[in-house]
């Protein structure tokens, strides 16, 4: 019993031993951290004490894990543009540095879903299946780092495939007043990708949530969910949001085009973006310029779109095309937002509120619209028809305006104005509806041969749709040269034009029986007036 007792003692004074060792050789290891505090809370942004260390676009967090981006760093104080509802925060509240920049969740797990600029999941599939993420603010590639865009963007839209086409890795501005179809081109051009190894995302900045949800319900049911990223800011959220939504998208857009897919961006739009911004810079106290705009509105902008690119074969040969729109006021191109965004971008697509009166849809105005690449992103067998379409439809254009004085016209001028009435009826295309390439060359080379000018105007509709009809019969090794071929010959084009002359052949009107000349001069004797007896 004794040395059971001594041998407990042993081992008591072994472990206060050990204690006491470790207690005299500790070293505490403390570790330093800034804390701030809440000075005022205003509409979107919170004025921030107390963290001498923070940097310029560095996030920081608020109670409930509300993320804030450092914006103004001034010497007693800074400005933190918040991420999310700031109705809890109150004046007094602990604020707490991160040491990291705004970033967003990339990868393959985001195909087919419906996120937040944070990547927060705002469809009923469950968390996003990614581990990587990106900082939204990325330098654009260098010059060095970019290739020619020659490879088409094919939107499935004829008169933006035929007259102003889009190359893989172009920046194309969509605008025009509310109303009149600027998300439809978009949409239907995100549509036309399927099949075509193209990665799609649809950027949504302060829209309706009912005008987001038809655009998702129609990307679902046209099975093109499956290849696009919806990133989705509505309008009633806070305009910090709506500020770093397009910035989040083009990440994840780059993130494919690093791999070396080609990927298309839809910015929707960037009107409200702007106002975003506008409005943070207002409540933060940064001097106002023109329209009550900061002065770096252009380089928000500019800093986004450059990000658009066709990299070079080194760097796996991706693309990012982007497709900003904006929102004009009363047709009005020269405002300061619009023009803007027409100098940064390759291009812009004008949909005239005019034409859409008309019913003549897609309105896309030919006259104002252009495409800086041009041809040289345009499959061969569109520019071979394309610049005599383009003629004849300005002729068109311009003759139209004098003839409505109702002015006499010659039999020349009437040809030209009714082929071109043709053409803008041919150029019609309803929403939803984009067409196959063979389809589109085998009604713009039945234009340029002028075998719609016989048909009746009432029947053109018909007409187009027994030429595309026709065009499904085009042999398949002409439907590949149409796309793969340095330049259309002529043995293709006489195919496709037989093609469309043979299915148009029971529109044209009945010609006038013929009869015999013998007999029409002998009526035309019996029918010659008696002159006048003198009286």
């Amino acid at each position: 019993m004794k040395k059971g007792t001594e041998g407990l003692h042993t081992v008591f004074d072994n472990a206060f031993a050990d204690i006491r060792h470790v207690r005299e050789t500790y070293t505490p290891q403390l570790t330093p951290r800034e804390v701030g505090t809440i000075s005022s809370v205003a509409t979107g942004i919170a004025k921030v004490s107390g963290l001498p260390g923070v940097g310029f676009d560095e996030l920081v967090t608020f109670p409930d894990d509300l993320l804030g981006i450092a914006f103004n760093v001034d010497e007693d104080e800074i400005g933190v543009v918040l991420l999310g509802e700031y109705w809890h925060l109150h004046a007094g509240d602990e604020v707490l540095r991160t040491g990291r920049v705004m970033d967003v969740v990339v990868g393959d797990g985001l195909l087919g879903r419906v996120i937040d600029p944070l990547g927060r999941p705002l469809d009923d599939n469950g968390p996003v299946a990614s581990s990587k993420r990106l900082s939204i603010e990325r330098p654009a590639p260098h010059i060095m780092e970019r290739a020619p865009v020659i490879v088409p963007l094919q939107t499935g839209i004829k008169v933006v495939d035929a007259l102003i086409p889009i190359g893989r890795g172009q920046r194309e501005l969509i605008l025009g007043d509310r109303q009149t179809g600027k998300t439809a081109i978009a949409v239907d051009t995100i549509l036309n990708q399927r099949g075509q190894n193209v990665v799609c995302v649809y950027c949504a900045i302060g829209q309706r949530a009912s005008a987001v949800a038809k655009v998702v319900a129609t990307l679902r049911e046209k099975n093109a969910l499956d290849y696009t990223v919806v990133v989705v800011t509505e309008g009633n959220a806070p305009p910090g949001l709506a500020y770093i939504a397009p910035y989040a998208a083009t990440s994840i857009a780059e993130y494919f085009m690093e791999k070396g897919q080609d990927v298309l961006i839809v910015y929707d739009d960037l009107t409200h973006h702007a106002r975003a911004y506008r409005e943070l810079s207002l409540l933060l106290r940064r001097p106002p310029g023109r329209e009550a705009f900061p002065g770096d509105i252009f380089y928000i902008h500019s800093r986004l779109l450059e990000r658009a690119t066709h990299l070079c074969a080194e760097l796996g040969g991706g693309s990012l095309t982007a497709l900003p729109i904006i929102e004009t006021e009363a047709q009005d191109i020269s405002a300061y937002i619009p023009t803007n965004l027409i100098s940064i971008t390759d291009g812009q697509i004008y949909l005239s509120p005019s034409l859409f009166e008309l019913g003549v849809l897609p309105a896309v105005d030919v006259g104002k619209s252009v495409s800086r690449v041009g041809g040289k992103a345009q499959l061969a067998a569109y520019r071979a028809v394309a610049g005599d379409l383009k003629l004849a439809y300005a002729q068109f254009e311009e003759l139209e305006t004098f003839s409505r004085f109702g002015a006499r016209l010659d039999e020349e001028t009437r040809k030209i104005i009714e082929h071109g009435q043709r053409i803008r009826a041919c150029l019609k295309q309803p929403e939803l509806a984009p067409v196959s390439v063979p389809s589109q060359i085998a009604v713009l080379l039945a234009l340029t041969a002028k075998l719609f000018d016989n048909v009746p105007p009432d029947r053109m509709t018909e007409a187009e749709q027994a030429v595309f009809k026709a065009a499904e019969e085009i042999p398949s090794e002409v439907s590949k040269r149409l796309i793969t071929a340095d330049k259309l010959s002529e043995e293709d084009r006489e195919t496709i034009i037989n093609v469309a002359r043979t299915s148009l052949a029971r529109f044209q009107p009945d010609p006038a029986p013929e009869s015999n000349p013998e007999v029409q001069t002998e009526v035309k004797a019996e029918s010659k007036p008696e002159p006048e007896k003198m009286s």
